[in-house]
């Protein structure tokens, strides 16, 4: 494993576990299996490991398994605020408590506000004694770093930069977000600074692998680099020495074998010519095909009236990049065919989804399109006549 360091000198594993999407088991964390995958990347040297409040179950889960194998003092964890929520100073006491008591722990290595979009939402938190907050918890050593979680414009991004003496930030950035969000501009700026930058959806929610066109697949394929989608992607994050660790959702234990075999071979400035003219191909082939730029974050959720946003964009672009009956399929499965349906015609326009949505999608406006492509009459027909079945079947 390759590491760069914190702002302190600390080592930090190239790449973090980022655990949002552990596999669940009903509406549970399916723990043994999370337990494997955590302990397999430790193993392999992974350091960082990334949550937040409002990941359901994730701080209680790997509160239980750094625990049980006697590992917290050895690894990193970076928890968040949910600044959102947060409406008093008490609350700000409220949710950290809770969140070391999930963890099992007295201390965090790296504390965030979580999904910062705009200076005001900074300035509240000002208001409401934030500042003296920190240094309090700074000083306790109940927070070892301070930082955020940024999804707002560039502008917006560089004014909170320079309004704290931040000791580390996290960005969504990859190579399809070079100009949106903080951007390349904001990750050389955190690092003119000497601020430490994790990056979150280094994958676009799965859009540079399992979801990438066909023509990006025989490009990558046919390149002569041998690497895979995933790895292309990693590295070529890695390539930039601004870039201090990559979070990776790990939910398999091929996945934590491949990325790890990569963190630990991957240099800055390792990429040539024939690298980048490869990723400027790969980008231009995505973009001719994607529709919607849905990372699959799923901030959107829960939808007051059970509309499944993600799954229904996942579907959208999946019908532009494998193929409509591909995409038309997929939605039949995993989204109309459900006993709870979640069709975008639930939708009531009421804009919660707008307000929480860190890529600013049109949602409301997207979902009708969406909804007319992936159903058309004769599919409505079929998914009318699938669902009387399959509930019949299951009263029997």
């Amino acid at each position: 494993m390759n590491y760069r360091n914190d702002k302190h000198g600390e080592p930090v594993s190239i790449l973090g576990f980022g655990c949002m999407r552990f596999t669940k088991n009903g509406r549970s964390i399916d723990i043994p299996k999370a337990e494997r995958e955590i302990m397999a990347a430790y193993k392999a040297g992974v350091n960082y490991f990334d949550t937040a409040y409002l990941y359901p179950g994730s701080e209680a889960a790997i509160g239980e398994i750094f625990e049980k194998n006697g590992i917290r003092k050895k690894i990193k964890i970076a928890t968040k605020l949910p600044q959102y929520m947060v409406g008093s100073s008490q609350a700000i006491d409220k949710y950290f408590d809770e969140e070391l008591r999930r963890l099992r722990t007295d201390y965090v290595d790296y504390y965030l506000m979580h999904h910062v979009t705009d200076i005001v939402q900074w300035e509240k938190l000002k208001a409401l004694g934030i500042i003296e907050w920190i240094e309090k918890k700074k000083k306790s050593g109940q927070i070892r770093n301070i930082g955020f979680s940024y999804h707002g414009n560039t502008k917006n991004f560089l004014k909170i930069l320079d309004d704290h003496d931040w000791d580390m930030c996290q960005i969504q950035y990859n190579y399809l977000d070079v100009t949106s969000q903080a951007g390349v501009a904001g990750l050389k700026a955190a690092a003119k600074k000497g601020i430490p930058v994790v990056i979150m959806e280094p994958l676009r929610g799965g859009k540079l692998v399992d979801l990438l066109p066909a023509d990006a697949k025989r490009l990558i394929k046919n390149s002569g680099l041998g690497y895979t989608p995933a790895e292309l992607a990693f590295r070529w994050l890695w390539d930039q020495p601004e870039v201090t660790c990559v979070l990776s959702g790990m939910n398999s234990l091929k996945m934590v074998k491949e990325n790890c075999k990569s963190a630990s071979t991957a240099k800055a400035h390792a990429f040539t010519d024939e690298h980048f003219r490869l990723i400027d191909k790969v980008r231009k082939s995505i973009n001719k095909t994607m529709k919607v730029g849905c990372t699959g974050c799923e901030y959107c959720m829960p939808c007051p009236k059970g509309v499944d946003i993600p799954a229904i964009f996942r579907c959208y672009n999946r019908m532009y990049s494998e193929g409509k009956n591909a995409g038309r399929l997929e939605y039949a499965q995993t989204t109309a065919l459900q006993k709870q349906p979640t069709f975008a015609t639930q939708c009531i326009k009421c804009g919660k989804c707008e307000r929480h949505c860190p890529q600013k999608i049109k949602i409301r406006k997207k979902l009708v399109i969406a909804d007319r492509e992936l159903r058309p009459f004769y599919i409505k027909a079929g998914i009318a006549v699938a669902r009387k079945y399959m509930l019949r079947e299951k009263k029997k």
